[in-house]
């Protein structure tokens, strides 16, 4: 048995989705906080449990039986997510899963200064250390998060940055398929599994990309973090989310997103999509 944690997210919803075209839905079930909420899995035939790292005594039974496990990272800025993954892997271990597979990231680092990727890190390790067959799917740096990341550049002609840096953008629709084809090949990969885009563009680049599909000159301008910071929080993000945002830019600064690997690519058997498709796609309002 399959079984996907955090299925009524984006990431790993998709991921179902994908599994579905590929293996039975009885032999897929959903832990997920909310079972209400995964009522369109259990229209397809999809088993639901109710699982929530928060609570680790419900995890053991959302777990028992599963040949093949996939966690979702936690996304809760507010939590302990290595505790959280800690409670369960140790669930996970307690019941005899075969294999576990993490939603990790490109870049994970224990000195990183991206704050989830030493949280993936210590994951990973956590893993390592479990002695369950496990695979760590290092996605590269989220596309999507273009969309605020480079901020209201379509409005004033300016991407502005504190440290700039190549990251391989890379569709979260891509990663949740691969991790589909991944889980569907029965342990074909094992450890660290880096699924990236083919390119690897920095915010500057990004510009150019942007300047070349508008027909407008849109510029990058880097400033100095601090005042970044500030700007921020002028305009009403608060400082803490600030702050973390930041840790994004000087760790691709850094060079911790640059590095790609045609994996994704081969196991989608196309081209993954790029920074050019995104930024060509019509802007939800």
């Amino acid at each position: 048995m399959i079984i996907v944690t955090g299925a009524t997210g984006a990431l790993n919803g998709a991921t179902v989705d994908h599994l579905l075209e590929r293996v039975p839905a009885d032999e897929i079930t959903v832990a997920v906080r909310d079972v209400a909420k995964a009522e369109r899995f259990a229209e397809r035939g999809v088993g639901v449990r109710r699982g929530d790292y928060g609570d680790p005594g419900s995890l053991p039974c959302a777990f028992e039986g599963a040949d093949q496990l996939l966690l979702v990272s936690s996304n809760d800025p507010g939590a302990d997510a290595v505790s959280l993954h800690r409670a369960a892997i140790e669930a996970a271990m307690a019941v005899g899963v075969g294999r576990i597979l993490y939603t990790s990231h490109q870049g994970a680092g224990i000195d990183s200064a991206f704050a989830p990727a030493r949280v993936h890190a210590a994951t990973e390790r956590l893993l390592a250390e479990s002695g369950v067959a496990w695979t760590s799917l290092r996605n590269g740096f989220y596309a999507h998060s273009l969309n605020w990341l480079a901020g209201s550049w379509r409005e004033t002609g300016v991407i502005p940055v504190p440290a700039d840096g190549p990251v391989s953008w890379t569709a979260r629709e891509d990663a949740a398929e691969a991790a589909a084809v991944v889980i569907a090949s029965n342990g074909a990969y094992d450890g660290p599994t880096t699924l990236t885009a083919g390119s690897a563009p920095t915010f500057q680049d990004v510009a150019v990309i942007a300047s070349e599909l508008t027909g407008d000159e849109i510029t990058c301008v880097v400033s100095d973090p601090d005042e970044w910071i500030a700007a921020q929080v002028t305009q009403g993000m608060n400082e803490f989310a600030a702050h973390f945002t930041l840790g994004m830019y000087l760790a691709a600064a850094e060079g911790r997103f640059a590095g790609v690997d045609p994996l994704l690519g081969e196991l989608l058997g196309r081209e993954p999509q790029t920074v050019r498709d995104l930024l060509a796609q019509p802007v939800a309002v």
